[in-house]
Formats: C-alpha cells, structure tokens, sequence
C-alpha cells in the first residue's frame, strides 16, 4: 500500500467519523452493550416466567 493510499484511507476514516459523530458512537456503543447483557440476563434466569 502506498502513503497516498493510506492518506486516502486516513481521509476517509475521518470523514466518516465526522459525519457520524458522537450520536452515531453512542448508539453503536449501547447496542453492543446490549448484545451482552441481554443473553447474559437470560442465562442467568432473569427474564424467566
């Protein structure tokens, strides 16, 4: 891989993250949050009848 290459990547990578932004982190960060502690919960019996 050349540098302008990875200077595109680079470029990409930030263009992205901005247009993500925090809203985009955030909801990302708590559905993988959620898709561990959701099965854990049920292993655990919590979510039994």
């Amino acid at each position: 891989m050349t540098q302008r290459q990875r200077y595109t990547m680079n470029n990409r990578f930030k263009i992205w993250l901005k247009r993500v932004g925090w809203l985009g982190f955030l909801f990302f960060l708590i559905k993988g949050l959620l898709w561990l502690i959701i099965p854990y919960l049920i292993a655990k019996g919590v979510f039994s009848k």
